[in-house]
């Protein structure tokens, strides 16, 4: 379970960001290790004027954002992270004129990577618009640049 001040926090992870705060993108809500994202359907988010269809960039956007608040739920800390690898899969249109949601959790932390899956969808995931495989990479918490080698120790050099 995620401590109570890294809770609180989601809120404003969720939006804080310039980029994050201009798409709309709000806290939906912390379902055990699930995170859930929403961004309201605007006009300025449509990709396809003729169909009212939101842009794909911002369905990529907000699987990689949900992704993050995931990891931190995992980690039960805000720490840097930065997005080592995304895939999306498009399934589908979104429904134009729809919010859309996004929910999250990693499934898997080591101590350098952090693995998560992600959906964006409208009413719920079981019909997902697309589906994400991320891998995001964890600062080091020795002080190493992450993914530099560790130092050896006096008894690997003998």
């Amino acid at each position: 379970m995620a401590s109570s001040t890294l809770v609180s926090l989601l809120p404003q992870l969720a939006s804080g960001a310039a980029h994050t705060h201009a798409l709309g993108f709000a806290f939906e809500g912390l379902e055990g290790d699930r995170v859930r994202l929403r961004v309201p359907w605007r006009e300025d988010l449509v990709g396809d004027p003729d169909t009212g269809v939101l842009a794909g960039g911002l369905v990529t956007a907000l699987l990689d954002h949900v992704g993050g608040l995931a990891v931190w739920i995992a980690l039960d800390r805000f720490e840097p992270i930065a997005t080592l690898d995304l895939r999306v899969d498009y399934m589908r249109a979104a429904e134009p004129g729809r919010d859309l949601i996004a929910e999250a959790r990693c499934y898997r932390l080591t101590h350098s990577i952090a693995f998560v899956r992600a959906w964006a969808f409208e009413d719920g995931p079981e019909n997902p618009v697309a589906a994400a495989q991320a891998a995001y990479i964890l600062s080091a918490s020795d002080g190493r640049t992450p993914g530099a080698p560790r130092p050896a120790s006096a008894e690997a050099a003998r």
